[in-house]
């Protein structure tokens, strides 16, 4: 049937049905038989418990042979409202994608199976890339829609406390712990916290700010996001489609209040985390919180959530003379707004996404401005370039698309960001010949893969352009090299041909320190260790110790953009809520 049949929904069932039925042997020569040579399994804990990628037909056989009979995965049937199997080209290949679903043991679960003909066997259709990912547990489905709860507790109880005083209660933590403590409350904070919320999950936010959205409210002046408004959603509630295509950060601060209120999730603001000890017998953490009023609090959450950005803490990188100079020094996180730099002088140290717009937030404000370049930088036109990316954003919903993204593996990720990065060149040439002929030193990061892994890899190095570069390429925004720096002076920078660039103003455009800095800080050395690495790809496929349970019991680590932190916080939730309900180990 399906070499014979021209209806793609007909031949993708057929397939579903063979695999089903050879999943029920299971057969690992039997399976690899439905697979081409060169394929990818990735499991988002349906059949594993584990965020993991197996490559090639005889890995993926194997592995589905070892698994499949403890998760007892059945009934695959292509998904009911759902995008229907269509053929699409996906990391250049031309294939029938196909949403399906599938229940496990313990499980809901949804996947995406692509299918291409496999000119080893006859054009026959087999599966190129596999995803099996679980949705939801049985007996703790989400409380949704229909299955809203009813709030018997305060809607009919006329004597007992209303809303409010159980929003209070709950809030306060008088008498209690929670259950999993969030140490952050940006978008990757946020995104936690709700899908525990609904899994019923005690759960509180600390974050040293003290209001919700500060981590956005207080950048600088001018920035908006990078990408676009149909990416940005956080969970449950999507922004009103009215919004502006480039959301501006005082827009998303203020969204982050409302969506903590509406979202009912617990949210200490002033609330700095000072560190965990855990008690492996007990299995909790003993953490110490202090709050804004001066006041500590002990507490012995189960799991504790770093929710604190992909890097941790600012790099202000050891320059050599830097001490020397007498003017004003900031590091990129503390820069504001450069209305109080109006015809003064500034020298800008970095070149990515931060440097370049500040660089530009300056000039504006009516400041002589030199952007020194330390290292080669990626650069791309905010549009259509860099939002080549989330082309499959501007159509379907939300939901096929998040799953789209998460069933893409990461080496046909990087096919595709190799392909991106190529037509974004050509897109960009006019703007990259200039800078190059005003000696801006660029690169496409490794192996071409673009701003992407750049930013997977190393959380920056890349700019999208809303008008810096142009404002570079005519002079009106001074380039230097770093290397052509001899030392720092009193008034500046001595450079090593004699002459000085005289600043009032120094910034540190220079990132972050990787996360596992944070970790070593907060939790000593001994945990630090035993974690390892954190963000980045290693000898793997997957993200290291992001969104999956790491070596250390308890500790857990969310990251990214805001689509990444919508994505990815439903499955770390669901692992949180089979540790608490006995279905998973601690590790």
């Amino acid at each position: 049937m399906l070499d014979r049949t021209k209806d793609i929904s007909v031949a993708a069932q057929a397939w579903l049905d063979d695999f089903e039925r050879m999943l029920g042997k299971p057969d690992s020569a039997a399976l690899a038989g439905l697979f081409v040579a060169e394929c990818f399994w990735r499991d988002v804990l349906a059949l594993s418990w584990n965020l993991q990628t197996t490559a090639s037909r005889d890995a993926v056989a194997q592995a589905l042979t070892e698994l499949a009979p403890k998760a007892a995965p059945i009934n695959f049937k292509v998904a009911p409202n759902r995008a229907p199997p269509r053929w699409v080209m996906r990391a250049g290949t031309n294939n029938i994608e196909t949403i399906f679903s599938f229940g496990t043991a313990i499980g809901r679960d949804s996947g995406i199976v692509r299918l291409v003909p496999d000119a080893a066997d006859g054009d026959r259709l087999k599966a190129w890339t596999l995803l099996t990912a679980l949705d939801e547990l049985k007996g703790f489905e989400e409380q949704l829609g229909t299955s809203r709860p009813r709030g018997q507790a305060y809607s009919r109880d006329f004597r007992g406390p209303n809303w409010l005083d159980q929003r209070n209660a709950s809030l306060n933590y008088a008498d209690r712990d929670p259950v999993v403590l969030v140490v952050g409350g940006g978008q990757a904070g946020l995104a936690i916290a709700a899908r525990l919320k609904q899994l019923k999950v005690d759960t509180l936010i600390v974050d040293r700010e003290a209001r919700i959205g500060d981590n956005w409210r207080k950048r600088y002046h001018a920035l908006t996001l990078h990408n676009q408004v149909q990416v940005n959603h956080l969970p449950y509630m999507p922004f009103p489609p009215n919004w502006p295509t480039y959301i501006p950060k005082d827009k998303l601060a203020n969204w982050f209040e409302a969506y903590v209120d509406a979202m009912e999730l617990n949210f200490w603001t002033g609330t700095e985390f000072e560190g965990g000890a855990y008690d492996e017998a007990n299995g909790h953490w003993t953490v110490a919180l202090r709050r804004a009023d001066g006041s500590r609090r002990t507490m012995h959450p189960r799991h504790v959530i770093m929710a604190t950005g992909v890097s941790g803490i600012a790099n202000v990188t050891d320059i050599r003379g830097l001490d020397n100079f007498k003017g004003t020094l900031l590091h990129s996180s503390r820069y504001e707004d450069g209305e109080s730099w109006t015809g003064k002088r500034a020298i800008v140290i970095g070149t990515g996404n931060s440097g370049h717009d500040i660089a530009q937030d300056l000039y504006s404000s009516g400041a002589e401005v030199t952007l020194v370049q330390r290292s080669p930088t990626l650069v791309t036109n905010i549009e259509p370039s860099a939002q080549l990316a989330y082309a499959t954003y501007n159509e379907g919903t939300l939901e096929d698309n998040d799953l789209i993204a998460a069933s893409m593996p990461t080496p046909l990720t990087k096919k595709t960001h190799v392909m991106l990065t190529e037509q974004s060149k050509q897109l960009d040439k006019e703007l990259l010949d200039g800078l190059a002929r005003v000696g801006f030193k660029l690169d496409f990061g490794e192996a071409g893969t673009g701003w992407q892994f750049k930013y997977l890899t190393r959380g920056g190095g890349y700019y999208f352009n809303v008008g810096c570069s142009n404002l570079i390429v005519e002079g009106k925004i001074k380039l230097r090299q770093f290397s052509d720096i001899d030392s720092f002076v009193t008034e500046g920078a001595r450079m090593k041909d004699g002459s000085t660039i005289a600043a009032d103003l120094i910034v540190l455009s220079t990132g972050y320190k990787p996360q596992e800095y944070l970790v070593r800080k907060l939790f000593g050395d001994a945990i630090a260790d035993r974690v390892g690495p954190i963000w980045g790809f290693g000898d793997g496929h997957e993200l290291r110790n992001m969104y999956a349970r790491t070596k250390q019991p308890g500790l857990w680590f969310i990251a990214g953009s805001l689509a990444q932190c919508r994505i990815n916080s439903k499955y770390l939730a669901l692992q949180i809520k089979a540790i608490e309900e006995g279905m998973l180990g601690r590790t």
